[in-house]
């Protein structure tokens, strides 16, 4: 198969065939008649695996490492278990920490909402990023009502 065959019955662009080839996921031979890289079949099942993992979150690394132990007739079955084990722990602390940005956004935005807009005084860019409190998830004390020097203090 050439470059557009093999990527048509993977479900990808020639392009990402391109970079696993350049990456040593792809092992082509070349066509001795005219220089052209042939697929065959072992290439299409490790374009479709790494396609299936990339999309389980599995890096170009660690994809690499699964299929070279693979190659060594060794299972990649624990090494997979290990990392899937790890980033979904990682996936999982990145939804919480995303989960208390938004907490964080909807109170600002509430609180904001009954704050008049300024422009600049010189000392100040805008109050409402200035005087929130990173702890209590809601303007300082210090706020004195608008967002900025409205020219008419």
């Amino acid at each position: 198969m050439k470059v557009k065959e093999i990527a048509d019955a993977a479900g990808v662009k020639p392009d990402t065939v391109r970079f696993y080839t350049r990456e040593g996921l792809l092992n082509p031979a070349r066509n001795p008649e005219n220089n052209y890289q042939q697929y065959g079949a072992d290439d299409l099942r490790r374009l479709r695996f790494a396609r299936k993992a990339r999309q389980l979150g599995f890096s170009l690394p660690e994809i690499r490492d699964i299929l070279g132990e693979a190659d060594e007739n060794h299972s990649p079955c624990p090494m997979v278990r290990e990392v899937f084990e790890r980033r979904l722990a990682d996936v999982e602390r990145e939804i919480r920490e995303l989960e208390q940005l938004r907490q964080r956004m909807q109170n600002a935005l509430s609180a904001w909402k009954q704050m008049p807009d300024g422009t600049p005084d010189g000392h100040t860019i805008c109050r409402l990023i200035e005087h929130w409190d990173d702890g209590a998830d809601e303007p300082s004390s210090e706020f004195k009502g608008d967002c900025c020097h409205d020219g008419d203090h």
